[in-house]
């Protein structure tokens, strides 16, 4: 049984680490189970893909892409699909696991549909209903392709359930970035070096991530949200790991060094960095869908400010964010501090229990065995 896991981006490569420690658990018991790791090169700086490797303890992908990264979602996609089919066709492997939404997701499971491969989708089902993103067409078009659909939520089961999907291809056993916070949480607290190094003291800052096209697209929209961090800033330190994209729009606006004055910008960071500062943080204020969880998980309340609404509907109903769609710097402002005086959310944990991971791999070698 030879499982391909394709990654590209950092969510992908946080939610393959817990899957690759199942794999390796069940090895020693399936001796014929065999994988390897085929990165798009979605994400090809050291601070967005190599240090999550190293930090994780994740083997080198068998196979880097060089694809150019640079350019349209369609040409993107396109290369990856090419590439990744050479390299399938020369492995042979017996299931593709195609990993979250981002365009390494659909690639993956686009070339393993042409060839006639299984695919296992992990974290099928969410729904943002907006046809315009990238990432819910991802999605969709993954999940309609999939062999094995592992929903990281009720919600997410219910809607493969609603969109007519056969039931015995839903498997709902929690999100594996729950797994993979359990997991790295305590080999954070003691290597992580970010929060000492700026001398940031508990519940006394927010942290801030910022990349989406869509709200880095043009200057007008990415001012709205960084003005309204900097009002922010006058009461309370804003920390910014800050996205390759983001930079150098900044830079070529001639902006980068005015908010650099207000805000406390830095390098993107790795993953157990960030587990540190989001368990820190008093609030996050995110456009990223694995931030909002990893502050969910981390008890932190969270701001996600998108146009769109969030897939993890669960964290609104619990309390724990707040969705802003950022119209003007006055009304984003006005959200973040109102937020910054909200208080916790609710108790629950919709995700399961931290052995999401397991189930999965345990699902799929049983599969690939012809069991029930």
């Amino acid at each position: 049984m030879k499982l391909c896991i394709v990654v590209g981006a950092r969510p992908n490569f946080i939610k393959a680490a817990p899957l690759v420690t199942a794999i390796k658990k069940f090895q020693k018991k399936h001796k014929d189970l065999t994988y390897f790791i085929l990165h798009t090169g979605q994400h090809f700086d050291v601070n967005m893909s190599d240090v999550f490797f190293d930090e994780m303890k994740i083997p080198r992908p068998d196979y880097q892409l060089d694809v150019d990264m640079g350019t349209t979602h369609g040409k993107q996609t396109g290369e990856m699909l090419i590439k990744l089919e050479e390299v399938m066709i020369s492995e042979q492997p017996d299931m593709v696991i195609s990993i979250g939404d981002t365009n390494s997701t659909l690639a993956g499971a686009l070339a393993a549909a042409k060839l006639g491969i299984p695919i296992a989708h992990v974290e099928a089902g969410l729904r943002m209903y907006a046809k315009h993103l990238a990432e819910d067409v991802n999605r969709v078009v993954t999940d309609h392709m999939s062999t094995l659909l592992f929903a990281p939520s009720a919600v997410g089961r219910k809607n493969l359930e609603r969109e007519g999907f056969p039931k015995s291809a839903i498997c709902q056993y929690g999100d594996v970035m729950y797994d993979a916070l359990l997991q790295f949480d305590k080999i954070a607290d003691k290597t992580a070096k970010v929060f000492k190094e700026l001398k940031l003291k508990k519940k006394e800052f927010v942290l801030v991530t910022m990349h989406r096209i869509e709200n880095t697209y043009s200057v007008e929209r990415a001012r709205i949200i960084l003005d309204a961090l900097v009002d922010t800033a006058k009461d309370i330190q804003v920390v910014l790991p800050l996205h390759p994209r983001t930079r150098n729009m900044l830079k070529e606006h001639s902006l980068y060094d005015y908010y650099c004055e207000h805000l406390t910008i830095i390098d993107p960071i790795g993953y157990l960095d960030m587990l540190v500062l989001e368990k820190h943080a008093k609030l996050v204020v995110t456009d990223s869908g694995g931030v909002q969880k990893e502050a969910f998980y981390q008890k932190t309340p969270c701001i996600f400010y998108f146009d769109d609404k969030t897939s993890w509907k669960e964290l609104v109903e619990l309390g724990w964010m707040t969705e802003v769609v950022p119209k003007s710097k006055e009304q984003m402002y006005k959200q973040i501090k109102k937020a910054l005086h909200a208080g916790p959310g609710r108790k629950g944990n919709p995700y399961g229990k931290g052995d999401a991971a397991e189930l999965t791999i345990k699902k799929i070698i049983s599969h690939l065995k012809g069991k029930k």
